[in-house]
């Protein structure tokens, strides 16, 4: 970045700002407080196409060399027998194809999706009948203020800072076309309550010992929250298999967040703290939160005068907590030591019990998921574009609008 006075920075971060936020359709009521267009699941969607188109062109490069690697594992309609469909669960390691075709699929998404922060444990969601992809898994450190998720384990700010290792938070969680179309997303959601996922924690984590602390805490994972993207959820509202709730809701956010600041702004703003010689601008170091975008934008508000109510965006997201052990907020909150898993199900036996709730009636209802082709994929990349112009090097022979 060219250097500029920092009063000129200063000015620029507060007019692209600004701009922004018009752009978006942000308005303002008397108290200044943000007010989104609406609340409507469409709004919310339009809300992110500027950070998914930015994220989108960032990916460029990666994106073309993947899907030509890699877009043979996604499905077409007639490549799905729904009656057949058997899910099963591949645990990713870092710095493998497996690893890209989770960035490449998770690129698709409409909402941007993090890379998520401290622990990680991602799995492919993959279909045995036929060797495609189903959808994706993505579990992490979750944030540690959450007022609905405490309220309703309610336990201590002591036990929060103890037993959170106990928690994950599921930040990637869905099904990719065609699945999507048969309810797949349900079916993914619902073996986020497997035998198998809790065991990959276990494996993964329960020796290690805490990065900040040293103690070695023996966590076991009791509890997965997951957030809705746009808003009310009708995935995980009354998401029951075999009589078990599998995701209960707990209640909304409060509607802050970072999303309305674009990546280019983000950018100004660590600038500007660098001149400021805060730490929070040489970016995230473990210990410092899923939040730490979030504490730096807000810094930089504070600092350049502006009201940090700007990261109040108004836009209330939908919060369950899916809980493995029965008695997950007893272990939480400290009345129980240990946990039960007493009606876990294999990965394999909540996939029959989906497919036959779900994805087999939906699929008698609506025949048109045949006619999905992978190709249309791209289309969600460069809607612009013809798919025709990708060559068998994974390249665009010809323009490509984002």
């Amino acid at each position: 970045m060219k250097k500029v006075p920092l009063f000129a920075l200063e000015a620029r971060i507060k007019r692209e700002l600004r701009s922004h936020l018009r752009s978006l359709g942000f308005e303002r009521d008397k108290q200044g407080n943000l007010l989104p267009p609406s609340g409507d699941k469409s709004t919310v969607r339009t809300l992110h196409l500027a950070q998914r188109h930015a994220k989108i062109e960032s990916e460029r490069e990666f994106l073309l060399a993947a899907w030509s690697e890699l877009g043979r594992h996604f499905a077409n309609g007639n490549d799905i027998i729904p009656a057949r469909i058997k899910p099963r669960l591949e645990l990713i390691e870092s710095e493998t194809w497996q690893a890209r075709l989770f960035r490449l699929a998770s690129l698709t998404w409409s909402v941007p999706v993090s890379r998520g922060y401290g622990r990680r444990m991602r799995f492919l969601v993959w279909d045995d009948s036929n060797d495609k992809l189903i959808g994706l898994i993505a579990l992490g450190d979750p944030v540690f203020n959450l007022s609905v998720r405490d309220t309703y384990i309610g336990w201590t700010a002591q036990q929060r800072c103890d037993r959170l290792v106990n928690m994950l938070d599921a930040y990637v969680l869905g099904a990719m076309p065609p699945y999507n179309l048969l309810l797949g997303g349900k079916l993914v959601a619902a073996l986020v309550r497997s035998r198998e996922v809790r065991k990959s924690f276990e494996d993964r984590y329960a020796s290690a010992r805490g990065i900040i602390s040293r103690k070695r805490k023996r966590p076991a994972l009791v509890m997965v929250t997951t957030t809705s993207a746009l808003g009310r959820s009708s995935l995980y509202n009354r998401l029951r298999l075999d009589g078990k709730l599998i995701f209960r809701p707990l209640g909304f956010t409060q509607g802050w967040g970072h999303f309305h600041v674009p990546d280019a702004t983000f950018e100004l703003v660590r600038e500007f703290l660098r001149r400021k010689r805060h730490s929070y601008a040489t970016g995230f170091k473990f210990g410092d939160g899923p939040n730490w975008r979030l504490r730096a934008v807000r810094l930089a508000l504070n600092l350049l005068g502006l009201r940090p109510e700007l990261l109040c965006h108004g836009v209330k997201r939908e919060v369950f907590a899916c809980e493995l052990a029965t008695n997950a907020t007893e272990v939480l909150s400290g009345r129980h030591k240990r946990p039960r898993y007493t009606d876990l199900l294999t990965v394999r036996d909540l996939g029959s019990l989906a497919t036959d709730r779900w994805v087999v009636p939906r699929a008698d209802r609506f025949p048109e998921f045949r006619l999905h082709d992978r190709t249309h994929i791209l289309k969600s990349f460069w809607p612009q574009s013809s798919t025709q112009a990708i060559s068998t090097k994974g390249r665009f022979s010809g323009s490509c609008a984002s």
